[in-house]
């Protein structure tokens, strides 16, 4: 790759995130988070060939902090909530605060004290990231490391951590002397949580006309034509009730949960065998995914002699195309088999659930509801967010990036995503890196009682796809 295509690249990240306030979906998330239980906290853990220099690592990621100045931004909230928190840059921001480096004997030394990293709440009063880079890694050949970056939803969804990592990364070994520099025009520092919310009511009060207007004409609208409105109400409302609940209950094989033990897992396949399981079955790799991981859990049950046929797992559903993963995504709960064996079969089958979803009227209900649920006390966003009954796992399909990267100097050989655990007993992420598919699992370790068992079934049930589609 060449200097010039880095150039370009990192020029998008400098260009990244640079709104002014949060969204109502960031908002809500961070004022609704009770860490660890309702945690907003992503993990991701990046396989490198060899430990880079660290002086030549700190200094890269001085850069990036630099470039991307959302790094080096706190959250600012008004003290009633009147108006949306808002980014101001920090002025005691510390790099050494952010980025240490620890030695590991063992990848699951990393992985354990990756988890560990992961539960402890954030200080809400700094930027909301904080990486560590573990030495001693044993690779093939030799000692490689491990860099896990902890980031809080509010400042990027899982996709955005992706997205902004692939582009920060370079696409050569050797060292760039010359690299682009941030905006040096910085966000307001000395930001006031009262100016805020003062701010917000000025606001409101200067569109009350507006609304009084646009409230007429609703109830105009309901005067004349009462029966289609409230048969509309009635339908949205029936479909709030679908997506929301599930038809399954959870499997006794992953209860009880406290969301309190996290274990991280990875795994990694070759793409190109779970893509052709994905055509065969005529779903996309996002349906691939989760039949990978109930091709697993199909295992652990029956490993624990248990006949749970169906779990209830949650899933992105794209709201642009209902054939492909698209920009905008709700999630929502679909019944995914255990009792087809058939790896194709079961793809068929999880395509077929998906499909269904896009009938649904309400599945943007909490993005639609978030400007209003944001406006009321924190601890009734939390409620909102605990409405949908949680699924037994999580399975989202990510991204990365599409050839070689580097990092200060070592090789990136494999990026992983452990999301957080909203009352699921597993959340699984796969990321496209290259032709390798990187499979990162959380675990609610309390929910699990024999955690190495789903390890070796998780395992088996990669290997089962794989195996299905060469």
């Amino acid at each position: 790759m060449s200097a010039a295509e880095d150039f370009e690249r990192w020029g998008g990240a400098a260009a990244w995130s640079v709104g002014a306030e949060l969204t109502s979906m960031q908002t809500l998330l961070w004022r609704a988070e009770r860490h660890p239980v309702q945690s907003s906290t992503t993990t991701v853990v990046i396989d490198l060939d060899r430990a880079p220099d660290w002086k030549r690592f700190v200094a890269a990621t001085e850069w990036g902090t630099g470039l991307v100045r959302r790094l080096r931004q706190r959250v600012v909230d008004p003290v009633v909530p009147t108006a949306p928190p808002t980014w101001a840059d920090d002025p005691t921001f510390d790099l050494g605060y952010h980025l240490r480096r620890e030695r590991v004997s063992s990848r699951e030394e990393m992985l354990a004290q990756a988890a560990q990293v992961a539960l402890r709440p954030f200080d809400r009063s700094r930027p909301l990231w904080e990486g560590v880079l573990y030495e001693g890694v044993p690779v093939e050949g030799g000692e490689g490391a491990a860099y896990v970056l902890k980031i809080h939803h509010a400042l990027a969804d899982p996709l955005g951590i992706v997205q902004l990592l692939s582009m920060l990364q370079s696409g050569r070994r050797a060292h760039t002397a010359r690299k682009p520099l941030g905006d040096e025009v910085a966000a307001p520092v000395g930001v006031d949580g009262v100016e805020l919310a003062v701010a917000g009511l000025r606001a409101d009060v200067s569109t009350l006309p507006d609304l009084a207007r646009t409230s007429v004409r609703t109830l105009g609208h309901a005067a004349v034509r009462p029966q289609a409105v409230v048969a509309s109400a009635l339908r949205y409302g029936a479909s709030v009730r679908r997506l929301l609940t599930q038809t399954e209950r959870p499997s006794p094989e992953l209860s009880p949960r406290t969301g309190k033990k996290w274990t991280f897992l990875t795994f990694e396949a070759p793409l190109e065998p779970l893509r052709t399981v994905a055509r065969q079955g005529g779903g996309t790799l996002d349906d691939a995914a989760v039949a990978l991981v109930l091709g697993g859990l199909r295992r652990y049950h029956a490993r624990r002699g248990s006949d749970v046929r169906e779990l209830p797992v949650g899933v992105r559903v794209s709201l642009d195309r209902a054939d492909d993963l698209g920009n905008r995504f709700a999630q929502a709960l679909i019944s995914g088999p255990l009792a087809i064996e058939d790896p194709v079969d079961r793809v068929a089958a999880v395509r077929g659930e998906v499909l269904s979803l896009h009938t649904e009227r309400a599945l943007e209900v909490l993005d639609a509801a978030a400007p209003v649920v944001n406006r009321m006390p924190a601890f009734v966003g939390a409620s909102a967010l605990r409405t949908a009954v949680p699924p037994d796992a999580f399975v989202l399909t990510l991204p990365g990036p599409p050839r070689k990267r580097f990092m200060a100097g070592a090789e990136v050989q494999g990026m992983y995503v452990l999301g957080p655990l909203p009352g699921a007993a597993l959340t699984v992420c796969l990321v496209t890196v290259g032709d390798t598919a990187c499979i990162g699992v959380n675990v609610d370790a309390s929910a699990v009682a024999d955690l190495r068992g789903l390890e070796e079934c998780l395992a088996e049930g990669v290997e089962e796809l794989v195996s299905a589609g060469r």
